[in-house]
């Protein structure tokens, strides 16, 4: 059986073709300000990456923070159960997943199946969201991608008000003013935002086996500034992390044909 799913995000717009439970298709485009456009970007580069024409998706299923801007699909499915379908597809024993996006984060506690057992909400804040990091990073003259790297060479602890991205960012020019290494600066912005993240994770409950999705798993300053708060050995990330929710959609769509 071949399924779609369509993640329609705020920043950008991702979807996945599976063929019997393989993922054979993807396409990503940035958001921008036609969702529409977007949607179909992303549904045509994926049909092509797959091989496929449009006739042969059999059910589609569409999420994200634009999702009812997805037309012609079977249905629609929140974020919460898509990302939960996700990380059980990639990860079978996971039990808590993390979906940090560019305009919130999200934890999950999931059973065995999948299903969703409890959630948290960082209720539309940058400063737990990845475009805290790109803020920052704006404030530091330092693109997104040279941040998580940027950190990882630092071993200092500064503290870091990660309750508002203003407070945030007068804070990194303060540093930059008393001439603290931008290493540090870095290091201190990635805790900050791990620290946010965790307080709502620890409110679904801390699992070993404990999965992330999103673009931030690909920020390796990030990802060891949640170890270190979470006190884990590892955090796993699928190959794209980024086309988590599609995943979870297009799981979704086999699931309820």
């Amino acid at each position: 059986m071949i399924t779609a799913g369509i993640d329609c995000g705020a920043k950008n717009t991702k979807t996945i073709v599976m063929k019997d439970g393989q993922i054979i298709g993807k396409g990503m485009v940035l958001t921008g300000f036609d969702q529409n456009k977007a949607i179909i970007a992303s549904w045509e580069a994926a049909l092509k990456d797959a091989g496929i024409s449009e006739g042969d998706v059999e059910r589609t299923c569409g999420t994200g923070s634009g999702k009812n801007s997805i037309k012609n699909v079977a249905g629609l499915v929140n974020d919460i159960k898509a990302m939960a379908k996700a990380a059980n597809f990639f990860f079978p024993d996971a039990r808590t997943v993390i979906d940090v996006g560019a305009e919130e984060g999200r934890a999950v506690k999931i059973d065995e199946r999948g299903d969703v057992v409890d959630f948290a909400i960082n209720e539309k804040c940058a400063a737990g969201a990845g475009s805290f990091i790109e803020a920052m990073g704006r404030a530091l003259e330092t693109s997104l991608e040279e941040m998580g790297p940027l950190a990882m060479q630092s071993d200092k602890e500064i503290p870091m008000n990660a309750q508002c991205v203003i407070f945030a960012e007068s804070e990194v020019v303060g540093l930059i003013h008393a001439k603290t290494e931008k290493s540090d600066i870095s290091k201190a912005i990635h805790d900050a935002m791990a620290s946010r993240i965790v307080s709502m994770i620890r409110r679904v409950g801390v699992n070993e086996d404990m999965v992330m999705i999103g673009g931030v798993g690909y920020n390796p300053g990030f990802v060891e500034a949640m170890k270190r708060e979470l006190r884990l050995d590892k955090i796993y990330i699928p190959e794209a992390p980024e086309y988590g929710a599609a995943v979870g959609a297009a799981v979704v769509a086999a699931e309820e044909a």
